[in-house]
């Protein structure tokens, strides 16, 4: 599968660890005012302390009690998974979330090293195990899982009384962005990294655009599409060796049909996955289209995931996928390369990816509006983008009625999430003197390598599409 993770630049950080005035913060631990019992005694919170791996933090799994339609709470409830990494509680408080599943694991976030803070990873609705039984997936919108948000923050105030930041990358960034658009009091600042926005699903031309100039080495762009092309030439070979890895692997192809669609999408994928996942200097890694078919088949798994449209690939996702079916929208490039050896093109669309027993309809007007929210009334939010990240193709973009907010682009960089260490250095240190004023954090001057801020495992998870 995938071999998407990478070190990425230490991340070089003017913040100010010492809190407001510079006052020093004993390492947390437990008292007689226990973090647990304050938990604990939140209404609808279960709460369980795990072993930390992240020096002066404490672990806790949090279980919180959500109805399943916030207008109408007598539908019912579901329990939404929440980790917490506890630091201090006068220090900033920094919501994260992937628009996925919640991480089993601990990790900073950039925007917590920089503030030195606490950090909540919020695992969104319908995503398991945060999952109501049965689903009602009419309730999987941006707004019940904004609302979600806004009772977590609710809860949590009555312990952590300091500013609270909103951060996410990728469907993370969107989620942060369509929280602080419905509930824009909830939090002092957002920073959402590599969000995509795709205000008008009817042109995605903005894609088509960018994959003909992404990069600056020609030769890349030719290497890909010509190795596309060599791999649905090879059509037959390719999908033998998926068939042997699928059935040792147990996998099936149920909701996408056949092996042959699922071959297809993969290769729609391959241009668009390389340029979100791999940087420019690994174009070198590149097959030649002479290269044997073994090799070419491993590259292939390498970078588009020879499995993922089984059902076990897309089992996951579905939550996802139906989002962008129904309110989120997705791209849909021409592969102009490509034709005439598509079978399947007008499969490469999230209704391909949802059982058929769950009804899907498109509503227009939902990014339409979180679009003319952010150019309108955007506060305290920045929004940060790799240069060759194919998501970053269709941007939020600030207007008039937008406050203390920028837009910047990291060069040469792809869909990561750990960005603000990527920018040009007065954009830098602008990104960060902002983030720190919302956070109420002193901005002395000192230089940081953090070890613990990493980026969320499932970042390297995300579906192509």
């Amino acid at each position: 599968m995938r071999n998407i993770s990478r070190g990425v630049l230490a991340l070089l950080l003017v913040a100010g660890l010492g809190g407001i005035g510079g006052a020093a913060h004993a390492a947390p631990g437990r008292s007689n005012d226990d973090i647990a019992a304050k938990l604990k005694a939140i209404p609808g919170m279960t709460v369980q302390e795990k072993t930390s791996t992240l020096t002066g933090y404490r672990w806790f799994w949090l279980d919180y009690r959500q109805p399943i339609d916030h207008r109408n709470p007598k539908k019912g409830w579901f329990e939404q998974r929440i980790l917490l990494e506890h630091k201090s509680a006068d220090r900033p408080m920094v919501l994260y979330t992937s628009g996925y599943n919640t991480p089993e694991t601990m990790f900073l976030s950039e925007p917590t090293g920089l503030v030195d803070g606490n950090q909540i990873s919020v695992e969104y609705r319908y995503f398991t195990p945060s999952r109501p039984a049965p689903a009602d997936w009419t309730k999987d919108t941006i707004w019940q899982a904004a609302t979600d948000e806004h009772e977590i923050i609710k809860a949590l105030k009555t312990i952590y009384h300091g500013k609270w930041i909103s951060t996410g990358a990728s469907k993370g960034g969107m989620t942060a962005t369509y929280h602080k658009r419905f509930y824009p009091s909830d939090v002092d600042g957002t920073v959402a990294y590599v969000a995509p926005n795709d205000v008008n699903n009817k042109d995605d031309s903005a894609y088509d655009r960018f994959f003909k100039k992404v990069g600056t080495d020609p030769k890349c762009r030719t290497d890909l599409e010509s190795l596309q092309r060599e791999l649905l030439k090879r059509r037959p070979e390719m999908e033998a060796r998926m068939s042997a890895d699928a059935q040792k692997a147990g996998d099936t192809w149920k909701i996408i049909k056949t092996v042959d669609r699922a071959f297809e999408n993969s290769v729609m994928d391959f241009e668009w996955a390389f340029w979100q996942y791999h940087l420019q200097a690994e174009c070198k890694d590149i097959p030649a289209t002479t290269a044997s078919t073994d090799a070419i088949y491993t590259y292939f798994d390498t970078i588009s995931g020879a499995l993922t449209y089984t059902d076990q690939g897309l089992e996951p996702f579905i939550p996802y996928y139906y989002q962008a079916g129904t309110q989120l929208g997705w791209p849909s490039p021409k592969f102009p390369q490509l034709h005439p050896l598509l079978r399947y093109e007008s499969t490469y669309q999230p209704r391909t990816y949802v059982p058929q027993d769950i009804p899907m309809k498109f509503d227009p007007t939902a990014m339409a509006d979180v679009d003319r929210w952010v150019r309108e009334h955007a506060d305290h939010m920045l929004f940060i983008y790799g240069q060759n990240d194919p998501w970053g193709a269709e941007p939020f973009r600030l207007g008039s009625g937008s406050r203390d907010s920028a837009v910047y682009v990291a060069p040469g960089m792809d869909h990561s999430g750990r960005l603000i260490a990527s920018l040009l250095d007065a954009q830098r240190a602008k990104a960060i003197a902002d983030l720190l004023r919302w956070a109420g954090v002193s901005q002395q001057a000192r230089t940081l390598t953090s070890p613990q801020v990493s980026e969320d495992p499932m970042l390297a998870q995300r579906p192509p599409l």
